[in-house]
């Protein structure tokens, strides 16, 4: 997003009387320049809401930072930052004008806010990075009155470097030259340790006044780079919050600086727009009593040669208005399966919902138990069954939703019924748009351009598909300069992808997906697989339906591609094989751990460990790191590779029924060490949304 550089501002004083009530409610808490909770520049005791999501951007004379946060769990949260300087070559006029860092945060609050009590948090500010906002902190934050809070607490590193001068934990080792990138854990809470506070004061629910005393000297820009004047310790600020997820700041910063923040804080609990527009759902048909019309009950339809395509059919143009494809149909005078195509509606139980009361209308009365089997990628991912006498008589009782999870199953999908009835008119099938996209790659960094995508959808679980990307404009880096990595340039020549690869071939492959037995699903991948690397890749994953432990193993051999997005080879003359076991684990919540062990790109090896919050909207947000026995030093910035990732659904901020999504992942660094090959499809993310785990998580849109 686009940051203003300057502005004018005058000073305003706001005088403000505080009335103590030891009662008061709490305020919510809000964020700082840094994207983290707290005041102006100081962190504060307080956290945001559950799950909040926020993105930041700030300038405060030369200092402009981009910051995502994200509240984890309740207590925990987590910042990612990229911080810029400008002006940088003041003093050495040999440097670049500029200069950037990225770091991460850390903040749990071990005490939240009671009657008598402080909410407390302690923090870690630029744990793993170069170590120039390196700090610790410990925060208290009390309400004070329905519209006032106290902020006061001590800080470490950074945040000790203005009014301290005493180290109760002892000194603060230097950082050295193999410590960037890694845990800088040997000088948490040493060296000199000084005090802050402040006090934020809402003036109406729109505008909120802040106050803080700092105790950062800002010694960086200063005194090292002589960038910044800081003649105050002391920072003043308005803020204004404009409805639930637009809050912009102003603020009079060290006596000398005029400062601007803007946040845009989303919950992805909640949808943007409330709700998701589409096709109201048909009410469950109801059979008639068995008594009064006995003859609807005969089962004797099924001897008609020509009841299977009808069903279909009648199903098919039902379904299609949800985006639901029929793809076969078997059936009895007492049951009936579907296997079903979602296209279109991000819930997996609100398209088992919309699939049951279509039945409900289309079979016979004699038919009592419908099997819903979801397919992706041509393979079945479960087996739900329903009663149809259940959807009759819940459909308007209390709490219906619950009541019918209660009484479904949720099995292995299976294989095909011998006595399926397909549709030929689904294969082949070929599709393609023209869409424009948003390539990511790094923090405030990126090109907008075009991409031609199509697929070719040969047979149930074959499918041939690519893309084609042109760049229209952007900032990314397109120097084209080769990379110094001492390993081999798998990830770290992007910037000459970016410049020679344009227009670029991203992907041309062949995928065969298949349920080799029960539980078991693979996948099989032939092609030009990523902008960088081609060759092929299988996986196979053990994955029952109500277990909430999956197990992986993926085997690849690739070749790296040349940078002009072509067909070629030869210009790196580089191939690896490499391979990794995977674990993965839902912890219940929506939290999903995963643990990949094995050998990378460049030919190390070791393990990758991601934690990811998956929401039942379609939000995910998520945090890695990949540890491997190549050295910080070899690794380069960063000393080994980590980052965050976020997806946003469409749906959710333009409630349209959608499958689609943006999202990004972003590293405090980008290395060679830790590589993985980037394939479509892989087999997890894919199948879960309609195991139990996953269709528990968003089972209250059964009958919507």
């Amino acid at each position: 997003m686009p940051l203003l550089r300057s502005f004018a501002i005058s000073s305003v004083l706001i005088g403000l009387a505080l009335a103590g009530h030891p009662a008061a409610a709490e305020m919510t808490g809000s964020l700082n320049i840094n994207g983290a909770t707290g005041l102006i520049d100081m962190p504060s005791g307080d956290a945001q809401d559950d799950a909040t999501f926020a993105f930041s951007a700030s300038v405060v004379g030369p200092v402009t930072r981009g910051t995502i946060s994200f509240q984890i769990t309740p207590r925990l949260s987590a910042v990612f930052r990229f911080q810029k300087w400008s002006d940088w070559n003041t003093l050495f006029p040999t440097e670049s004008d500029t200069f950037d860092d990225r770091s991460m945060d850390l903040r749990y609050q071990l005490l939240q806010e009671t009657r008598y009590l402080p909410s407390l948090t302690i923090g870690l500010q630029d744990f793993t990075g170069r170590g120039l906002l390196s700090s610790e902190y410990i925060a208290a934050t009390k309400t004070v009155s329905d519209r006032a809070k106290l902020t006061a607490g001590v800080g470490w590193g950074r945040l000790g470097t203005y009014g301290g001068g005493t180290a109760p934990f002892g000194a603060r080792p230097p950082l050295g030259t193999g410590d960037s990138g890694t845990p800088n854990s040997h000088q948490w809470f040493r060296g000199d340790a000084a005090a802050f506070g402040g006090i934020e004061y809402k003036i109406n629910d729109r505008w909120t006044f802040k106050a803080e005393y700092s105790s950062d000297a800002y010694l960086l820009e200063t005194e090292e780079r002589g960038i910044l004047e800081r003649s105050s310790p002391y920072n003043f600020g308005l803020e204004y919050q404009k409805g639930p997820s637009a809050r912009y700041g102003i603020y009079s910063m060290h006596g000398t600086e005029v400062g601007l923040v803007f946040h845009m804080i989303l919950d992805p609990k909640k949808r943007a727009t409330g709700g998701v527009t589409g096709a109201s759902p048909m009410p469950v048909k109801l059979r008639p009593a068995r008594s009064v019309d006995p003859e609807a009950y005969d089962g004797q339809w099924v001897e008609q040669a020509t009841a299977g395509p009808i069903l279909r059919d009648n199903l098919a143009k039902r379904l299609a208005i949800d985006g639901i494809v029929v793809q076969d149909i078997a059936y009895s005078s007492g049951s009936v399966q579907i296997r079903i195509r979602n296209n279109r509606i991000d819930a997996g139980a609100q398209a088992i919902g919309r699939t049951a009361r279509a039945l409900s209308h289309v079979m016979p009365a004699s038919v009592q138990v419908f099997e819903i089997v979801p397919v992706v990628n041509g393979v079945g991912a479960s087996k739900v069954t329903i009663r149809r006498s259940d959807l009759e008589e819940l459909e308007f009782a209390a709490d219906n939703a619950s009541l019918l999870r209660s009484r479904i199953s949720i099995s292995d999908a299976g294989p095909l019924p011998d006595t399926a009835v397909g549709n030929d008119e689904l294969y082949p099938k070929f599709s393609w748009s023209l869409k424009p996209a948003l390539r990511i790659s790094e923090p405030l960094r990126g090109d907008v351009g075009l991409r031609l995508s199509a697929n070719y959808d040969v047979r149930p679980g074959l499918v041939l598909s690519g893309s084609i990307y042109k760049r229209l404009f952007g900032n990314a880096d397109r120097s084209g300069d080769p990379s110094s990595s001492v390993l081999p340039h798998v990830r770290s020549d992007g910037s000459r992808y970016s410049r020679f690869g344009d227009p670029a071939l991203e992907r041309l492959t062949l995928a065969w997906y298949a349920r080799p037995a029960k539980n078991i699903y693979s996948r099989v991948t032939l092609g030009y697989l990523e902008r960088m690397h081609a060759g092929i890749s299988g996986e196979l994953l053990w994955k029952p339906v109500e277990s909430s432990l999956a197990l992986g193993v993926e085997l690849n051999y690739s070749r790296q591609r040349d940078t002009d997005g072509g067909f070629g080879f030869g210009e790196y003359d580089y191939g690896i094989m490499t391979g990794h076991l995977s674990a993965y684990y839902d912890f219940g919540n929506g939290f999903v751990g995963k643990l990949d062990v094995g050998k990378y790109l460049a030919g190390d090896v070791g393990g990758t460990i991601s934690v990811d919050r998956v929401f039942a909207n379609g939000w995910r947000v998520g945090a890695f790191a990949t540890l491997t026995d190549v050295s910080s030093a070899d690794f380069g910035e960063g000393g080994f590779d980590k980052g965050v990732r976020f997806s946003i659904p469409i749906n959710w901020a333009l409630g349209q029924q959608t499958k689609g999504g943006f999202g990004s992942t972003l590293r405090p660094a980008n290395g060679d060490g830790g590589a993985r090959l980037e394939v479509d499809g892989r087999l997890y993310d894919s199948i879960r949304d309609y195991h139990s785990d996953a269709l528990d998580r968003g089972w209250g849109r059964v009958w919507r």
